[in-house]
């Protein structure tokens, strides 16, 4: 082997030179200054056995990150910022060829004329404007980030050539390009103030912002909503428009939800008899490979969840879909699912009855009435059941509710969403606007209603915008109130600055103006805080800050209202009856949880029955798995699986830290800690009283507390009540444990069963 100070490296432009040891151990030495329990030798001694002759300056720089990255561990969590100042260094000399980022006015310029920055930019704003914010931006910012997060925003969000890797711009230049883009259209009196207010929240992490928004907003391309919500009817318009809306958004980065529970089942008659209908599994098939006919940009590949209800004549071969068994014609496997069901369905659970399946083209206004009118379904269900002519098949409850959580616990993915509590703890008026689906990641609960054509103006898909709180942040609920504001303004102002590839789309984003404003880092918080998921404490904490996220949201919106007018249908809310969360949520809530309410409600209830919301929702609890990782965060509300998680990307494995690792790492309970699902559903709960959409909620399971290392079928029956009881929308992953070492302090990859792929 060559002596490694006789070793060539290639130049940039082609020429040969001798390495320059010293240069490296420079630049090492810069990145672990201010660490604590680093070695720069250490590192240098990683990177040196990987050198070779002839090796490019570019390899050695990534060679020499990969070496700090390897060295993360939960003694010394500091190499993640050793790490990420390196790969801030060469990701500034990929995008500038110098350390030193230029002007923001010759930034921009140049990347406006290389059509990689959208043109207004450049037009809205005046050259002074330009020279005041450049002095304001803090590029030394780019320090804080940790190795993950410099690593995601390479692969994911900075501006860049996705085919040669080339990056055109570090972080601050996005924090502040998006400030800038959205509070463009303010007045020029106020809106430096709210774009510096902007960027100071996102930059130092208050404000955790959604990948739609951070690689989109400052591009060309304009459509940034996170979550599109489609529906189809039973007609073969409908299913037609449904794929091609799906591949409009697919294209645009946007995952998806399809509710197709309306389409009649198998042997069906058509056309008065004339044939018999090829029933779902066709038709998911055709939305399955429109979901995946389009790339993402290289951002992400196309996602999607389709809904259909429990009581479908089909659902017996819907609920294996995503299975490994049978072959491809009974398959449906690259989509997710989501089982929709109600009251009625539990209670036959309960009673060890029967659950009866229809075809919903058989039973004229029971699907309607499964979303819209509780007391209406429980009639017409049992009616038709005791009509000898209607055709229909009877289920043992336990057989099917069994089924369906079999398929849960096997694939993961197999979603629930409580219909009726959808509709009867919302902001929507059920008769009006009913919530018929969910979304990709169920946190989403909004109305929608079928295309009869892509054109089709009377038709509704649903689009929420998310963003997110980062709680870590956050020491007293009225913490909340700054950020809140921050982001209903930007995420209002995306609504109008955003285009709308489909027309039903644009009709009801810009009539409803709809967000989802969210949390990360709860996971820290409760650590910082000195509680636990399992605790009771937890309880009041949690209700005291979700009450306080709710309010301040409300408040924000309202305040936009005054300024900008009420949304156009904010009469088909329930806030326009002056109706707020805490006048609808499940009244179990208040035996485990005796907190007060502690703002003014009545207030702010009088405010919005005299000036309205300028948003028919505010809040959803997403997963945000890999947004949160910008801001070195505890993913949503989740548990962390290990102290140190290590989380597989498409652009390989990332290493990352909980925060406060030193002081809090007795204090965190990590998920396979939790001794059951109880504490976490509770939280979930009490959240679910505040937040006006539904959240990203997940059951996990650890088969080695159970006799024979098998999760006992009573006990995720008990889970799916207890969430029903508290009140809780929608239920997404179901996580299994498999026995990896969930410490994570080495290369384990910890993502236990394939059910959790997060």
């Amino acid at each position: 082997m060559t002596h490694i100070d006789k070793i060539k490296v290639t130049k940039r432009d082609g020429r040969l030179e001798p390495i320059d040891l010293e240069k490296i151990h420079k630049v090492i030495t810069w990145a672990a200054q201010g660490l604590n329990n680093v070695s720069v030798s250490q590192v240098e001694l990683k990177s040196h056995i990987q050198f070779y002759d002839g090796i490019r300056t570019k390899d050695i720089h990534e060679t020499i990150i990969k070496a700090a990255a390897d060295l993360i561990s939960v003694q010394t969590p500091d190499y993640q910022y050793l790490a990420a100042r390196l790969a801030i260094f060469h990701l500034r000399k990929i995008a500038y060829g110098e350390y030193e980022p230029p002007h923001l006015f010759d930034h921009v310029s140049k990347l406006t004329a290389a059509g990689k920055y959208d043109a207004h930019i450049l037009q809205d704003y005046s050259r002074e404007e330009f020279d005041e914010l450049n002095a304001y931006i803090e590029h030394d910012r780019d320090l804080n980030l940790a190795y993950a997060a410099v690593e995601q925003m390479m692969g994911k969000y900075l501006v860049q050539d996705r085919v040669s890797k080339q990056v055109f711009e570090s972080p601050q230049f996005l924090y502040m390009l998006v400030g800038m883009c959205l509070f463009a259209g303010y007045d020029k009196g106020v809106r430096l103030d709210f774009v510096k207010r902007f960027y100071d929240a996102t930059s130092n992490f208050y404000i955790s912002l959604p990948t739609p928004i951070m690689s989109g907003v400052r591009t060309p391309t304009r459509q940034f909503s996170s979550c599109v919500l489609i529906e189809c009817d039973d007609n073969l318009d409908s299913i037609n428009a449904t794929t091609s809306a799906i591949v409009r958004y697919v294209s645009q980065r946007a995952g998806i939800g399809v509710n197709a529970g309306a389409i009649r089942a198998l042997g069906s008659p058509i056309r008065g008899g004339e044939a018999q209908h090829t029933g779902c599994i066709p038709f998911f098939k055709m939305f399955q490979a429109a979901v995946k006919s389009c790339s993402q940009g290289g951002v992400r590949g196309g996602a999607a969840t389709l809904f259909y209800p429990m009581w479908h004549l089909e659902v017996e071969s819907l609920l294996v879909l995503k299975n490994n068994r049978g072959v491809e014609d009974n398959r449906v496997r690259h989509m997710d699912y989501g089982v929709q069901v109600n009251k009625t369905l539990y209670a036959r659970l309960l009673k060890n009855a029967d659950i009866t399946l229809f075809s919903p083209s058989d039973v004229p206004g029971l699907y309607d009435a499964f979303f819209a009118n509780q007391e209406e379904f429980e009639r017409l269900y049992t009616k038709y059941e005791a009509d000898p002519s209607i055709r229909k098949r009877s289920i043992s409850a336990r057989e099917l509710f069994s089924l369906m959580l079999q398929e849960r616990a096997s694939t993961g993915r197999i979603y629930i969403q409580n219909v009726d509590h959808c509709n009867t703890h919302s902001p929507f008026d059920p008769s009006v606007a009913p919530v018929r689906q969910s979304n990709l990641c169920m946190e989403i609960a909004l109305p929608t209603k079928p295309l009869d054509n892509i054109n089709d103006e009377n038709g509704e898909i649903a689009l929420c915008t998310l963003s997110a709180i980062n709680l870590g942040k956050i020491n007293s609920p009225s913490d909340i109130k700054e950020p809140a504001e921050l982001i209903v303004r930007a995420l209002d102002a995306l609504l109008d600055y955003q285009d709308y590839p489909v027309l039903a789309a644009k009709n009801g984003s810009l009539n409803r103006r709809t967000l989802g404003v969210g949390v990360i880092n709860y996971a820290y918080f409760l650590a910082k805080n000195g509680t636990r998921y399992s605790d009771s404490a937890a309880l009041g904490l949690t209700h005291r800050t979700f009450e306080a996220l709710q309010y301040y949201l409300l408040q924000a919106s309202n305040t936009l209202a005054k300024e900008k007018g009420a949304c156009p249908w904010f009469e088909q809310t329930t806030y326009s009856q002056g109706i707020l969360p805490i006048d609808t949520y499940k009244a179990d809530l208040d035996s485990i949880c005796h907190e007060p309410l502690h703002l003014d409600w009545e207030g702010l209830r009088s405010e919005i029955k005299a000036h309205g919301l300028r948003n028919s929702t505010v809040s959803a609890l997403m997963p945000s798995e890999t947004s949160s990782q910008i801001a070195n965060a505890t993913n949503g509300i989740e548990p962390p699986r290990g102290l140190v998680s290590v989380k597989q990307s498409k652009d390989g494995i990332l290493k990352q830290v909980v925060p406060d690792i030193k002081k809090l790492a007795h204090q965190y309970e990590l998920l396979w800690q939790m001794p059951d699902n109880n504490g976490y559903l509770r939280l979930v709960g009490i959240m679910q009283k505040f937040i006006d959409q539904s959240i990203s909620a997940n059951t996990n399971y650890d088969p080695s507390k159970f006799e024979g290392n098998k999760v006992p079928m009573k006990v995720m029956i008990q889970d799916l009540l207890t969430a029903y009881k508290l009140g809780v929308k929608t239920l997404y992953y179901h996580n299994t444990r498999d026995g990896a070492d969930d410490t994570q302090s080495d290369m384990d990859d910890g993502c236990a069963g394939g059910a959790c792929k997060l």
